[in-house]
């Protein structure tokens, strides 16, 4: 005798998507997480007033109306956008690349007089055809940039040289010859007033969920329970690392309590140098325009360093690494997915893939009216 409809591994946003959807079609769900906590990497936890995204920073953008009006209904969203600093050895640039950047390395006013430096760095280095990182680098933003602003922080975050990863890592970020420093090109951004654990909460009233619960210890016991099985864990860890793991990047943090109002005056800035250990600090007030939930300003402030190192099985994953090797063995593990009739796999992890958080809830979307 099934126990419910649909039991969901994974309380974080697709999973949750999910699990809301089902409940309002009337299906009955069972929410299980490995974590002591719900939302995923999303997960946010107050310190000194201050809303910490445990996981490191996340800003939710989208130009998807469908997805910015399903995410209103569990919350309100706060308008703050991202302006991100790199600091290369006490030189302060602006990110994403646009023309206060180039303005700063190269003295250039005028949109045309950016587009003649880059051009003529891209032909001076031969590139006509990107065939990696490092080659589509410089063919969208010059050798100085990729030089100073690319390349030290790249290799930090992949730990592999920038020849060897693939040009499509560095398309997602924005290339501007505008006097814009909003990071994302997106209609609606902003963060959620009251953090992303209370959204996640919201969109979870009446579903039963239970935490530390490792499904892959239990799962014989666990899938008994339901008719059907939405996983949102790593793929290569359902099928017990069959062909071999999967490649991630690991993320540390080292957050600390400062007694200032005010540590760098910025939300993020990243330290784009080989030589600095971290790839970025976040100070977390800053994501709500440093004031307390009823305005007041606060005292102190937060700020978490961010180390980049290599996974192994036990880590928490963060960032798939999605060269052609770990492409081609993932196919592996999609064509072993395809032959479970009884389990969707869903989410950064379950299709191992880079996701925004709003192409996350729109995939979760799709899928639950494929469930209905």
């Amino acid at each position: 005798m099934k126990h419910y409809d649909y039991l969901i591994v994974g309380a974080g946003l697709f999973g949750a998507v999910i699990a809301e959807c089902m409940t309002a079609a009337g299906k009955s769900c069972l929410v299980v997480d490995r974590r002591n906590h719900i939302a995923g990497n999303a997960y946010s936890e107050e310190m000194e007033g201050i809303h910490i995204h445990r996981y490191g920073p996340h800003i939710f953008h989208t130009n998807d109306r469908k997805v910015w009006d399903y995410v209103n209904r569990f919350t309100s969203f706060n308008g703050f956008k991202l302006g991100t600093i790199a600091n290369y050895k006490g030189e302060m640039y602006s990110l994403p690349f646009n023309m206060y950047t180039f303005n700063k390395m190269w003295g250039v006013v005028t949109p045309e007089e950016a587009a003649v430096k880059i051009n003529t760095q891209r032909k001076a280095a031969g590139i006509t055809d990107p065939i990696n990182l490092e080659e589509q680098a410089i063919s969208l933003v010059g050798t100085d940039v990729y030089e100073k602003l690319v390349k030290g922080y790249t290799e930090k975050q992949w730990g592999r040289p920038c020849k060897d990863l693939p040009a499509f890592i560095i398309k997602r970020l924005p290339v501007r010859l505008t006097y814009d420093n909003n990071y994302f090109n997106a209609l609606y951004q902003g963060i959620p007033v009251n953090g992303y654990t209370h959204m996640v909460e919201h969109m979870l009233q009446g579903v039963e969920v239970r935490l530390g619960v490792d499904y892959l210890e239990h799962k014989t016991e666990l899938n008994a329970l339901a008719e059907k099985v939405v996983y949102t864990g790593p793929i290569d860890a359902y099928f017990d690392y069959r062909f071999g793991p999967l490649e991630y990047r690991l993320v540390r943090f080292e957050t600390e309590v400062l007694d200032k109002p005010n540590f760098q005056g910025n939300a993020i800035v990243n330290y784009t140098d080989r030589e600095t250990p971290y790839t970025r600090i976040v100070e977390h007030k800053w994501f709500t325009f440093g004031k307390a939930a009823d305005g007041s300003d606060l005292p102190k402030t937060v700020i978490s360093r961010e180390y980049s190192s290599e996974w192994k099985p036990g880590d928490e994953p963060y960032y798939p690494v999605n060269d052609e090797k770990n492409q081609k063995l993932y196919e592996q593990y999609k064509t072993l997915a395809a032959q479970e009739p009884d389990i969707i796999f869903g989410g950064r992890l379950g299709e191992y893939r880079y996701y925004d958080m709003d192409q996350v809830i729109a995939a979760a979307l799709a899928a639950a009216q494929t469930m209905v």
